[in-house]
C-alpha cells in the first residue's frame, strides 16, 4: 500500500509501484544490489544491461527477485546480440528498457512475454515512432543527462513529447537530482523520472568508491559532450549520441582534435585501460550529467529514494499555496 509520502501517477499504477521514480539503466553501475535497492525502496529498479555480457547480465539478475524490476539495454548493441533478450525476459522482469536504437526487431517479443517496453527518446520523432511500434512508457531524454545522449534539453522536450503521446506515461530524464527536479517533472506533464548520475553516488551503486567521491566535488560546469571516450574505447556510437562525462586530461587532450587522436590511438587506448583498472580518473571516465551539482552525499538507495518523494512532495505543496487565487 501507498504511504504518506508515495505520489501516484500513471506511471505507478502501471509498473505497480508505490514512487514514480526510476533508475537509469547506467552499464557497469546499475547493477543488481543497486536495482534490487531502488525496487525494495518502492521505485523501479532498471539493471543496467549495456553492451552486453552474458556472464555478468545471468549473475547480477540473481539478486533481482520479489519486488518490479526491469533491465535496461543499448538497442543498437542489442541487435548484435539478440540472444541477450531472451535471458533478460526468462528472469521475468516487469519491464524491458531500450535506449539509442531502433526498438522494431525486439517489440513483438517483449510483448509475447506479457512484459512491459519502456522506449528512451531524445526528439519528438522519436517518440511518435515508438508510441506507434507499441512502447508502454516513454523516456524523454534531456541533454543535460549523464551518459549518452543528443542535444535537445529537459524542460522544454518533457512536455513536448507529453502533448505528442498522450495518454502515454512520459518519464523525465537529464539534469534531476532532487525532490525540487522531481516536482518540476510532474508540473511538466510527466508521470515521473528516471534518474543515473543521483544514485551513481549511493551506498549500492557499483561506481569506484574514487569516482564517487569525485562526483561529490564536482560541479556541472565541468561536464562535456564529447566522443573522445568512446573513440578511445572502440565502440562505435551511431549519430548523434556523444557521452556527457566529466571534463578530465583525457577529454581535455583529445575532444576536438581527433586527426591527432589517430595518429596516436594504440598508445592511448592502452593508458586508458589502465586508467581504468587502477581508478584513475584523471584519465578514466567519470560519467555523470549536469545535475551533479546537487549531489552532496551517498546515502543508502532506499533512504535516497524516500528523500526525493518527501522533498517532492514539500516542494508541490509549498508553492501551491503560494500560487493560490485571493
Amino acid at each position: 500500500m501507498p504511504g504518506e509520502t508515495s505520489i501516484q501517477t500513471s506511471l505507478t499504477q502501471l509498473l505497480d509501484i508505490k514512487h514514480p521514480i526510476l533508475l537509469a539503466p547506467m552499464a557497469g553501475i546499475a547493477d543488481g544490489e543497486l536495482a534490487a535497492a531502488v525496487s525494495a525502496a518502492g521505485g523501479l529498479g532498471i539493471l543496467g544491461g549495456g553492451y552486453g555480457d552474458r556472464d555478468w547480465l545471468e549473475a547480477e539478475l540473481a539478486h533481482l527477485s520479489g519486488k518490479p524490476f526491469a533491465i535496461g539495454f543499448i538497442t543498437w548493441s542489442l541487435a548484435n546480440q539478440p540472444a541477450l533478450l531472451d535471458v533478460a525476459l526468462a528472469a521475468g522482469p516487469h519491464a524491458i528498457m531500450l535506449s539509442f536504437g531502433d526498438l522494431a526487431p525486439f517489440v513483438e517479443k517483449i510483448k509475447a512475454a506479457d512484459c512491459l517496453l519502456i522506449a528512451q527518446v531524445q526528439t519528438l520523432a522519436q517518440a511518435r515512432q515508438v508510441a506507434d511500434q507499441g512502447a508502454d512508457v516513454i523516456v524523454a531524454q534531456g541533454t543535460e543527462a549523464g551518459g549518452h545522449g543528443a542535444s535537445r534539453a529537459t524542460l522544454p522536450l518533457v512536455p513536448a513529447l507529453v502533448d505528442a503521446v498522450d495518454p502515454l506515461p512520459v518519464v523525465a530524464a537529464g539534469g534531476i537530482s532532487d525532490g525540487r527536479g522531481l516536482a518540476a517533472a510532474l508540473m511538466l506533464g510527466a508521470a515521473g523520472v528516471l534518474m543515473g548520475s543521483r544514485f551513481y553516488v549511493t551506498e549500492e551503486s557499483g561506481a569506484h568508491p574514487v569516482a564517487k567521491a569525485a562526483a561529490l566535488a564536482a560541479d556541472g560546469d565541468r561536464t562535456l559532450r564529447s566522443s573522445v571516450f568512446d573513440e578511445l574505447r572502440g565502440l562505435d556510437w551511431p549519430q548523434p549520441y556523444t557521452l556527457r562525462s566529466l571534463r578530465n586530461d583525457m577529454t581535455e587532450n583529445w575532444h576536438g582534435n581527433r586527426e591527432a587522436l589517430e595518429a596516436v590511438l594504440p598508445a592511448e587506448r592502452a593508458r586508458l585501460q589502465a586508467a581504468i583498472e587502477a581508478g584513475d580518473f584523471r584519465l578514466a571516465p567519470l560519467i555523470l550529467g549536469e545535475g551533479v551539482d546537487l549531489i552532496t552525499d551517498s546515502p543508502p538507495a532506499g533512504v535516497l529514494v524516500e528523500r526525493l518523494v518527501a522533498g517532492a512532495r514539500a516542494q508541490l505543496e509549498r508553492h501551491a499555496g503560494r500560487v493560490a487565487s485571493p
